[in-house]
């Protein structure tokens, strides 16, 4: 049986970490840091390991050292779907959103900690902002930064972003919502 609410490729995984890369990290001890990650992909697209750094001093750290096990939630795109948007009178309000979950083992490459901050510098500055312009404050932080690689062990993901609805009524929701990244992301997971 086919799951009804599975991304159409692999790609729109990795998209989804890029799109939405703040993610919870939780250790099995439930120490949970929200932790912008960036996903690392195979030769098919996917997501293979997760890329990231937190302080040293956070509960994390001394968690995962023990034991390397953890999750990784994202929340992707989501909203309420009223029922003001669809002309059908016996129709139920809904929610659509898309979700990651993966269980990881965390590895700690502390020698990766440099090329973490500038690979996540790059991507959410886009070349306006560098961290040269920190000057010797630079390597002062370095210093209470650790970087981490998050190897995914599985993943399960949910895009329920309307493929139950009728044509018509995901028409209706797609012309009258308000939050265009949904929106979005819902024409993009629309089967045809």
């Amino acid at each position: 049986m086919t799951n009804l609410y599975a991304p159409r490729e692999p790609a729109d995984i990795a998209r989804l970490v890029a799109d939405y890369p703040l993610a919870w990290l939780i250790s099995r001890d439930f120490h949970a840091s929200p932790l912008p990650l960036i996903a690392e992909t195979d030769d098919s697209g996917v997501v293979v390991s997760l890329f990231g750094h937190c302080a040293r001093r956070n509960p994390l750290v001394a968690d995962f050292r023990a034991d390397p096990r953890g999750l990784i939630l994202f929340n992707g795109p989501a909203g309420y779907i009223p029922t003001t948007l669809l002309s059908k009178p016996d129709w139920a309000p809904t929610w659509n959103y898309a979700v990651l979950r993966f269980t990881v083992e965390v590895e700690f490459v502390e020698h990766e900690t440099r090329d973490a901050i500038e690979q996540l510098v790059d991507k959410m500055e886009d070349g306006a902002w560098s961290t040269s312009s920190l000057g010797g404050r630079y390597d002062t932080m370095l210093d209470q930064i650790i970087a981490f690689r998050a190897h995914v062990r599985s993943a399960e993901h949910s895009f329920k972003l309307g493929q139950d609805e009728s044509p018509q009524g995901f028409a209706e929701i797609v012309a009258g919502h308000a939050d265009p990244a949904l929106v979005k992301w819902m024409e993009g997971q629309a089967r045809t």
